[in-house]
């Protein structure tokens, strides 16, 4: 039906294609040298000094958050809004990437400087990729811009494919390449998580050109965080909620967070590169709007930096829904919510999910808010903005049943013309949702 043009033929099945780029050795030196970091020549990206990482969370407790504070240079004279998230490239850690480059066999050639020249156009490369005629070396391409402890997509196996030695390993990638062999391979790799890097322990007969490097593996990707601080209150600073990704696979494996583990190794004192990016939240023109706020965890985050910034203002009709599972465990912030409920600037209603007696019934955000259905309306009635932020599973949806509660239940509504009453504060921009997965 769609004949080929002419002169063009049919790509064997196993020719390999080719590299989006050519990696040459430098083999003198060039005033064309870059930098060691290409994010100091984005004018997007600003140094800031670490000056607090403070776990916040209960020792002992199986999660660790922490607050982290960063400076920037006064001359810089950043300027952010509640709502915005900071933009921040992780680097691998140096005894990873070690025994990635021996794994991968360019261990005698990690630190050569090299050239990188793109070859095809159409193909993406990571960002700020030092590009001929500047050089780096494979080490700092493992450090900053491919991402080697990624779970791999099903084209890396290809790749295994095309560059493995060993008859029993062009068997089972055959396989898992396969339609019949996909649930063999969702069951090797993507049920279990397996990362690229634990899959080239096993392979040991695989050996990829460097020139591939950019096919193979992904790039490593900035990560974003949503600002816990009002800039008006912590001018030149901005200071993060980030709770550290630890967990165990189903193989048992643990696991950390490629930008978290990075950033729980910070101390005061080390430097790093931060964007500002814009947020979704937009505050009430008037101070005097009221504001109901609901954070739960670390989606507390980014109504810290609204809350602050209204009482910077002059604003004292502020509600907070916080949750938790233990009062001394890992409820955040709870002595700086304290303090701004005595001086009357704020209304702190907290759920601590675990704290209750055996056999009660767990108490999360949703159910504060059905307990004070009659002032939320109340808050509702007075034009009050709503704010949502947090984890994107099912805590939005009940948070909005429940406001949902209080139309009906207070406001004298039917239930369908509740539930339109929010579907219009979200049309008018009075609802407004900052949720992740």
């Amino acid at each position: 039906m769609y004949p080929l043009p002419p002169g063009a033929e049919v790509v064997p099945e196993a020719s390999i294609p080719p590299a989006r780029v050519t990696i040459a050795e430098v083999q003198e030196k060039t005033k064309e040298q870059a930098p060691a970091d290409l994010l100091q020549t984005d004018s997007m990206f600003h140094t800031v000094v670490v000056r607090e990482n403070t776990r916040i969370t209960g020792e002992g407790w199986y999660q660790d958050v922490r607050h982290l504070e960063f400076e920037f240079d006064s001359k810089d004279d950043i300027r952010y809004d509640p709502g915005d998230v900071a933009l921040i490239h992780p680097v691998a850690p140096p005894k990873d990437i070690q025994d990635f480059l021996e794994l991968m066999h360019w261990d005698d050639v990690a630190d050569t400087p090299i050239t990188i020249t793109r070859t095809m156009e159409d193909q993406s490369l990571p960002d700020h990729l030092p590009l001929y005629p500047q050089q780096t070396t494979l080490r700092t391409l493992l450090a900053r811009h491919v991402d080697f402890r990624a779970v791999p997509r099903r084209v890396f196996f290809q790749y295994l494919r095309y560059f493995t030695s060993d008859e029993r390993e062009v068997e089972t990638l055959d396989d898992w390449l396969s339609p019949a062999g996909a649930d063999d391979l969702y069951e090797y790799c993507h049920r279990p998580r397996r990362t690229i890097h634990e899959i080239m322990t096993e392979f040991r007969n695989v050996r990829i050109p460097r020139e591939y490097i950019f096919d193979v593996l992904p790039s490593l990707r900035p990560r974003q965080f949503s600002i816990a601080s009002s800039n008006k209150a912590h001018p030149n600073r901005v200071q993060l909620c980030v709770a550290i990704v630890k967990y165990r696979t189903k193989l048992k494996v643990p696991r950390q967070g490629v930008c978290t583990s990075y950033l729980a190794g910070l101390k005061p004192g080390d430097k790093l590169r931060i964007a500002i990016q814009k947020g979704l939240l937009t505050l009430p023109p008037s101070p005097a709007t009221p504001v109901i706020c609901v954070g739960p965890g670390t989606g507390v985050a980014p109504m810290r930096a609204l809350i602050q910034e209204r009482m910077y203002d002059g604003s004292s009709s502020n509600t907070l829904y916080f949750g938790c599972r233990s009062a001394t465990k890992d409820e955040h912030y709870a002595d700086e919510w304290a303090e701004c409920v005595a001086r009357q600037q704020l209304t702190y209603r907290v759920a601590h999910s675990r704290d209750g007696k055996e056999g009660e019934a767990r108490v999360y955000v949703q159910d504060r808010i059905r307990e004070d259905a009659p002032r939320v309306w109340k808050l509702l009635e007075e034009g009050a903005w709503v704010f949502i932020s947090g984890s994107a599973n099912k805590m939005p949806a009940a948070v909005k049943a429940a406001l949902a509660y209080a139309v009906e239940n207070e406001g004298g509504f039917e239930k369908e013309a509740a539930v339109r009453y929010l579907d219009e504060m979200v049309r008018d921009g009075r609802l407004l949702e900052e949720c992740w997965s």
